[in-house]
């Protein structure tokens, strides 16, 4: 039983692939008896002629991978693309970089730990990118008694 010019009339009529439609199986007789695209028409309107769901593709594994890397996981470095500048680019490592200096420099200041002209030297120095981290800049200013006595 050839039922390909009603698979034709069906797909054309539910704007869709032929592989997209679905017959069902206890009412061969009346599909094969319809060869009219009216009749393909109630056919479809009696549900006997029907289009298959639209996703055929399962995203279980999908779901389980952005599991794994929510969790960190999947990071090596056969999964990334680009340079390591372009996953965190320079330009932002200074950024960050000099905001944590100058807030540490702000507090000190604020506390009345350094005065306003070491404030002043320190900032620049950590503008001009002296100071590698907020440690090292610590670091600095006790090596050069910066610091007011009794406070740290």
């Amino acid at each position: 039983m050839d039922l390909g010019l009603q698979k034709k009339l069906a797909a054309r009529i539910l704007k869709t692939s032929v592989s997209k439609i679905k017959f069902d199986v206890t009412s061969l007789s009346q599909i094969k008896d319809a060869i009219t695209s009216s009749d393909v028409k109630s056919l479809i309107r009696k549900k006997i002629i029907a289009k298959k769901d639209i996703n055929l593709q399962s995203r279980v594994r999908a779901r389980k991978i952005l599991v794994q890397k929510r969790k960190g996981r999947r990071k090596g470095s056969g999964s990334r693309k680009g340079s390591k500048n372009s996953r965190n680019p320079i330009k932002t490592q200074w950024i960050r970089r000099v905001r944590v200096q100058r807030e540490f420099l702000r507090l000190l200041h604020d506390k009345k730990i350094i005065d306003s002209k070491i404030y002043k030297e320190m900032y620049l120095k950590s503008k001009g990118g002296f100071f590698r981290s907020r440690r090292h800049l610590k670091m600095y200013m006790k090596e050069h008694e910066l610091i007011k006595h009794g406070a740290q």
